[in-house]
């Protein structure tokens, strides 16, 4: 410590960027400061008294600063260095599936717009972030459907021979076949980017415009089109709920929080329309509100996303003169970043911080409902331990063959995705039998020996079967002797079976199977208890399943070239990349077959052959 003390006294007086590091190297703290001295000494000297700053310091065990030229150079490389180490103590902006934008590939000479949950900087033009699946389907359907822009894949697009089924509902005009004129085209494309920035009222007149003039020049049918276009937009726009007068494009950042429970609510005003919403939730968090804004916006305006004339935030910030410079830099035009005392702006601010309310209490409301439903499973079936973090098991295979095995995993009653995995059989041969037990056994093996290695282990394994199901799974944790540290039940599905010497028909509810209890244990049918497990279950193998089918698929595309004479496996492979399918392939002509790298004409002919005599 005595080292870190004379190095605290050399820290120089410049704007920067300090790491903090625990006795392992690992930083778990990156902060950028005006005047690194005192603002690093103030961290070892002042006796902050928050908890987080506490509990941060007395792992730090050694400190490394960076000097920048200035305090925007240190705003940029300290977002850089979060992106990079990760740090503990830090706000981290984790990529939320739950998010969705809007990209066009504005390069391509025929663009078209998808649904990406993911920015890259490959070019393209992104929207959103949009909050709601289903408003963003609903705004591609109305693009589609108005604007007649294509939506197939580059794939599709290079070798389409004929119109698809979007031009014959008149969804496409067809630019992969047809002779289209690329200014129409991109006038539809020009529209439709109105629509989705929110300029639906300038894009409503333009119609209206237009309409009007086809309708003078007796072209009544296009102006009809215009008219369907201009209801449909008009019909969205009555959706929307006008917050400005004066239509800018602001992100309004609402804050509520309660101790080191933080809420951030970000609203999106698009020309003065309220367009979407984006929550963010931080535990356990006892840096004051200023620090948690100005770290969020460290990362928040980073990518391609956009950036609004004016930023609103609940509180000042110190540098905000630097991250209006950055925003402005990025957009190109002046940008504000406000923290409003009064007036209309004001109440947009309390407006996001009302919804960031909202959004915490339900959250929370959620997080209660969870635990009453862990709880309920832990009592009903004595588990020892808090089932927090719940395993699933399940095996597919169709007797015997490409068997697969899958593990998905619940944290706190919800499915936790980064910790799923797939498992091919490797030790079990693939007999018509179908060794399902043999299966589990070896998948469980597998992932528990790692587990032991690594110290990851969860509360509680849950194999979808019934008794021998179990029974596997108790002699792989045993042969690990970990057999006591892990809770295991199995679960069996529901059944319905004819009662002895009785015509009648009887239900078997689903049966949980726990050690050492010869008869199961049934879960009354509505409880939370079975709910959850019931969906775990069903996840496992909804996960396993799709695994399957895939390496099902894979196989049936090669058996199905296995056929054709003069075709080894790089041929296949070239094939399947060329056209996609088996039945691609076979409704493919000469010429195309030879465009085909490792075709030549005598194995195109081969192919067509083969072909002609398989379809006759």
């Amino acid at each position: 410590m005595a080292v870190l003390e004379e190095k605290l006294d050399t820290l120089p007086s410049r704007p920067g960027v300090y790491l903090m590091r625990d006795k392992g190297g690992k930083v778990i703290y990156v902060g950028k400061a005006k005047d690194l001295r005192v603002r690093v000494r103030a961290y070892f000297r002042s006796g902050d008294g928050r908890s987080q700053v506490a509990f941060l310091m007395r792992r730090v065990e050694d400190v490394e600063t960076l000097v920048t030229a200035n305090e925007k150079e240190a705003l940029i490389l300290e977002n850089n260095l979060i992106k990079q180490y990760k740090p503990r103590y830090n706000i981290r902006l984790k990529d939320d599936k739950s998010y969705l934008s809007i990209k066009i590939n504005v390069k391509h000479p025929w663009p078209r717009i998808v649904v990406t949950r993911k920015i890259v900087k490959d070019g393209g033009r992104y929207f959103g972030p949009y909050s709601s699946a289903v408003a963003v389907r609903e705004t591609l359907d109305i693009i589609e459907k108005h604007f007649l822009l294509r939506n197939c894949t580059e794939y599709n697009f290079k070798n389409r021979a004929r119109p698809c089924l979007q031009y014959q509902i008149k969804r496409c005009l067809a630019p992969c076949v047809l002779p289209v004129d690329p200014k129409e085209y991109q006038e539809n494309l020009r529209q439709a980017i109105l629509f989705i920035e929110g300029k639906r009222q300038e894009l409503a007149e333009e119609l209206r415009r237009r309409m009007e003039e086809r309708a003078e020049a007796l072209d009544f049918e296009a102006a009809a089109e215009i008219r369907d276009q201009l209801q449909a937009i008009e019909k969205t726009v009555e959706k929307q709920r006008m917050v400005s007068h004066w239509g800018a494009d602001q992100d309004i950042f609402g804050l509520y929080r309660e101790g080191g429970f933080i809420e951030v609510q970000i609203l999106f005003v698009r020309q003065g329309k309220l367009t979407g919403n984006q929550a963010y939730s931080f535990e356990d968090l006892e840096f004051s509100d200023e620090e948690v804004i100005e770290s969020l916006l460290t990362q928040f305006y980073q990518g391609d996303r956009f950036v609004p004339e004016e930023v609103l935030l609940p509180v000042e910030v110190e540098d905000r003169a630097i991250r209006e410079e950055v925003l402005s830099e990025r957009k190109g035009r002046n940008v504000s970043v406000v923290c409003p005392q009064r007036g209309d702006k004001r109440q947009l601010v309390e407006m996001a911080a009302q919804n960031a309310r909202q959004s915490f209490f339900e959250r929370h409301d959620q997080d209660k409902a969870r635990e009453k439903m862990l709880v309920e499973l832990q009592e009903r079936l004595r588990l020892k331990h808090f089932p927090q973090r719940i395993e699933c098991y399940d095996i597919s295979n169709i007797q015997g063959a490409h068997a697969v095995g899958s593990m998905v995993t619940f944290f706190n009653g919800e499915p936790d995705k980064n910790r799923y995995r797939h498992y091919r059989i490797r030790t079990v041969s693939a007999d018509p039998g179908g060794n399902d037990f043999a299966m589990m056994y070896e998948v469980l093996k597998r992932r528990f020996s790692r587990g032991v290695e690594e110290g990851d282990l969860p509360d509680l394994v849950v194999v979808d079967g019934g008794k021998g199901q179990l029974g596997m799974a108790l002699s792989a944790l045993g042969e690990l002797n970990i057999r006591d540290d892990i809770d295991v039940l199995g679960l069996a599905k529901m059944r319905v079976q004819r009662a002895a010497r009785s015509a009648e028909i009887e239900r078997v509810e689903e049966r949980v199977f726990l050690p050492g209890r010869s008869n199961p244990v049934i879960l009354k049918r509505n409880s939370n208890a079975l709910f959850l497990l019931q969906r775990v279950r069903d996840e496992a193998h909804r996960f396993a399943i799709t695994y399957h089918q895939k390496l099902r698929a894979k196989q049936t595309l090669y058996s199905a070239l296995e056929k054709i004479p003069g075709v080894g496996g790089a041929r296949k492979r070239a094939l399947l990349r060329a056209f996609g399918s088996v039945k691609r392939i076979e409704q493919a002509s000469l010429e195309e077959l030879l465009k085909v790298p490792s075709i030549n004409e005598k194995v195109a002919q081969e192919i067509l052959q083969s072909v002609k005599s398989a379809s006759s």
